[in-house]
């Protein structure tokens, strides 16, 4: 009944060209979308809002006035508030922070890291409908630490994170949202996380399950980097390896991200709700970026990596939040 009130409401906005109508169901049949007869409306009226955001956009690319592209990805038929309310569960932390002893910033720092090249991350991974962005912003975090001390990259479980880690101490609460500084010392206080292939992932809360006999890592505690200290994580990023770090996610432009250097002015330092991971930093055309690996799928900005601002003013409080586990 709700679709059907919302899409007698904009009924008379939709529009009737036949390129629309063919791309809607190009859209449609590449995203496997399948809708209620009563639903197809809106989610019809929200895809061409978005549609109008992506070439609008688009438009001012082409004429240079800014440095990235958006695309009609798999979140077009979502308005930005459903899209935050699936996909983004960073959760503000509640805990103390920890005193900081982060290494010592120093200036003979290469000026292009990937920590790609070296063996230290794994594929990109899909959270799928689930809050549980701060469960693989940790993971992937340990799976390059631990990569670091071995010379072996696990496939860590963030299912176990999401149905194990629910306690007030650690702030995490599976696909409603969590911190990965919490993951890191449930991970420390359990002596260990359990592999993705014995406990692999649903995209929904479950009965935790943990077996200390699949155990493919641990961490003794964690490290914060100061807040709001791109020179800081710039020295991690360099020095250590994979960074766990909060952003600001919340815009249409990150929803809809495709390429170039991500950069929007309305981001907040301060308001993160999205857990992501710093695999390293670079310049394109002149513009530094920070390489970012997310968790929605490979469909998803440059196959699931975007390149964010680095150094305007810690844009999307990308340093804000920066952890990694000590192994």
């Amino acid at each position: 009944m709700k679709f059907l009130i919302l899409a007698l409401c904009v009924a008379a906005a939709l529009a009737t060209s036949p390129d629309l109508d063919q791309e809607w169901q190009m859209w449609k049949d590449n995203n496997q979308r399948k809708y209620e007869v009563e639903e197809e409306d809106y989610r019809r009226f929200v895809w061409e809002y978005n549609y109008k955001v992506v070439t609008e956009h688009n438009q001012r690319y082409a004429l240079g006035h800014t440095t990235y592209t958006m695309a009609m990805n798999q979140f077009a038929d979502l308005t930005n508030v459903e899209f935050r309310k699936q996909m983004n569960g960073y959760l503000t932390r509640k805990v103390p922070t920890k005193q900081s002893n982060a290494t010592t910033v120093t200036t003979d720092l290469p000026t292009t890291v990937d920590w790609r090249t070296k063996g230290y991350v794994t594929p990109v991974k899909n959270q799928m409908q689930c809050g549980s962005c701060w469960a693989f912003s940790a993971t992937g975090s340990l799976e390059g630490q631990t990569f670091k001390k071995t010379g072996k990259l696990p496939n860590l479980s963030e299912q176990n994170l999401v149905d194990c880690a629910k306690d007030p101490k650690y702030n995490c609460n599976g696909c409603e949202g969590g911190t990965m500084q919490g993951a890191f010392q449930y991970i420390s206080d359990n002596k260990g996380i359990d592999s993705e292939a014995s406990y692999p992932y649903t995209a929904k809360d479950g009965t935790c399950h943990f077996s200390r006999a699949n155990v493919a890592a641990t961490d003794s505690s964690y490290t914060d980097l100061p807040s709001m200290d791109e020179k800081a994580l710039q020295t991690a990023a360099a020095t250590i390896g994979p960074i766990s770090v909060g952003i600001d996610a919340s815009h249409e432009s990150f929803q809809m991200y495709d390429g170039g250097v991500y950069d929007e002015p309305a981001c907040s330092q301060t308001e993160l709700d999205h857990g992501v991971l710093v695999v390293g930093y670079g310049a394109l055309d002149g513009k530094d970026y920070w390489l970012v690996k997310n968790s929605w799928g490979p469909k998803w900005g440059l196959k699931g990596y975007i390149m964010m601002s680095r150094f305007k003013n810690n844009q999307c409080g990308i340093a804000t939040d920066a952890s990694y586990p000590i192994v």
